[in-house]
């Protein structure tokens, strides 16, 4: 009977050694369920999708886009989609991995951290949260050796964890999908300001090339006067022709071009009044182009004389 009752005591020693809060001691579940790892590509995409339209963004565990979007990039390396959305939800899951801490339920910390740390084993907050996990830990493994709940307060704690943990993150993901949202309409509202300036640019070198048709249609009975005035213009000799600056812009994205420049050359030689008559593509090169032409010199001359030339830009060269 001693030898019973005294195996007794180890048993019920043991059932409350474990403390309140603590991780258990089985290795932590892999960051995406076997389930989801045996779906096809076209199945995750779709269920990745969905679980980010319904703001089931990194929980519940087994059913979020994040576990998609994830199992989705070992199965198609290359998705553009998969990148472009786990780049999206990480800081979300940043935020979630320190409130799951904060509240004490670490299984759900391991479970999102092993999201964050299969997503992007680079990510600067990774050292920062395991080791701030693993004091959480100790401080309640004390803090429960101190305490010695019993069996009923550890059930009604661990209910009113899931709870919060459940209301929680219903709320910050909703948060997060309407950011998102509001970032992707934001994007959208650019990219449409940006066609808009693209089809005005387009409309307003129609026009151009358009007076530029009607002039060359003028009357021939024109044409000996501005042979003679040609003819009668002084010839111009450069003195100084400094080539102009590459905009840094276009050659980064290896653009080139050409830009056609009216100016005016003063006695003196120097030049006034220099302007974009024709540029391809348009006010990518436009500012350098007259900005050049300003510096220019050239021997003075008799009268002033207007006067075209084009400035090619060359990625290549």
């Amino acid at each position: 009977m001693l030898a019973l009752v005294a195996c007794g005591k180890k048993e019920d020693a043991a059932s409350t050694a474990t403390p309140s809060g603590a991780a258990p001691s089985a290795a932590p579940a892999p960051a995406v369920s076997q389930e989801v790892a045996a779906l096809n590509a076209d199945t995750l995409r779709d269920k990745a999708t969905k679980a980010y339209q319904e703001s089931r963004l990194y929980a519940p565990a087994g059913d979020n886009a994040m576990e998609y979007y994830l199992a989705l990039r070992d199965k198609a390396p290359g998705d553009p989609g998969a990148s472009s959305a786990l780049t999206d939800l990480l800081p979300m899951a940043v935020i979630a991995t320190e409130q799951s801490r904060d509240r004490e339920d670490f299984t759900e910390a391991q479970r999102l951290y092993s999201l964050l740390e299969k997503a992007d084993p680079s990510h600067p907050a990774l050292a920062r949260l395991k080791a701030s996990i693993t004091a959480a830990q100790e401080a309640v493994t004390k803090r429960g050796e101190e305490e010695k709940l019993t069996a009923e307060q550890e059930q009604a704690r661990a209910a009113q964890l899931e709870k919060d943990r459940q209301q929680q993150q219903a709320a910050q993901q909703q948060q997060a999908a309407q950011q998102l949202a509001a970032q992707q309409e934001a994007e959208r509202q650019a990219a449409a300001q940006r066609e808009a300036e693209s089809k005005a640019a387009a409309q307003r070198e129609a026009e151009r090339q358009a007076a530029a048709q009607r002039e060359q249609q003028t009357p021939t009975a024109a044409a000996p006067k501005a042979e003679a005035e040609s003819a009668a213009a002084p010839t111009l000799r450069p003195v100084s022709t400094p080539q102009p600056r590459y905009p840094m812009d276009a050659l980064r994205a290896g653009q080139s071009g050409e830009v056609e420049v009216e100016f005016t050359v003063g006695t003196d030689g120097t030049v006034t009044g220099a302007r974009v008559v024709r540029a391809n593509p348009p006010r990518v090169f436009d500012r350098e182009a007259v900005a050049a032409v300003r510096r220019w010199r050239f021997e003075p001359v008799p009268t002033a004389v207007t006067t075209r030339r084009k400035i090619g830009f060359s990625a290549s060269k």
